[in-house]
């Protein structure tokens, strides 16, 4: 599931816009929110796709360290488990103070 920025509504992973206010998940989901303060962040030098334990095999696939430039987008395309992507972005930091 996707959560929507501005309405928090809940979409399902194929949505491509939220169920309640039509905004665009590419853009405003919790995740694509997430990636574009890390990909702008200078404390961050990497992002990584962390998965729960019990994740399907695409989403097993996507488990890493990516360049901020190289990073694939979430919900992970292929996603096979019964409640969804579960897959969220983590930075890893170069500096923790500004």
């Amino acid at each position: 599931m996707q959560t929507c920025t501005k309405c928090n509504a809940l979409s399902p992973d194929e949505a491509t816009h939220c169920v309640r206010c039509q905004s665009d998940l590419s853009e405003w989901s919790t995740t694509s929110v997430a990636l574009k303060r890390y990909q702008t962040s200078k404390n961050v030098s990497l992002i990584y796709i962390v998965a729960a334990d019990n994740c399907c095999p695409a989403c097993r696939e996507m488990i890493g360290g990516y360049p901020k430039d190289q990073v694939p987008k979430l919900p992970v395309e292929g996603c096979s488990h019964a409640k969804g992507c579960r897959c969220f972005y983590q930075p890893k930091l170069t500096d923790i103070f500004p």
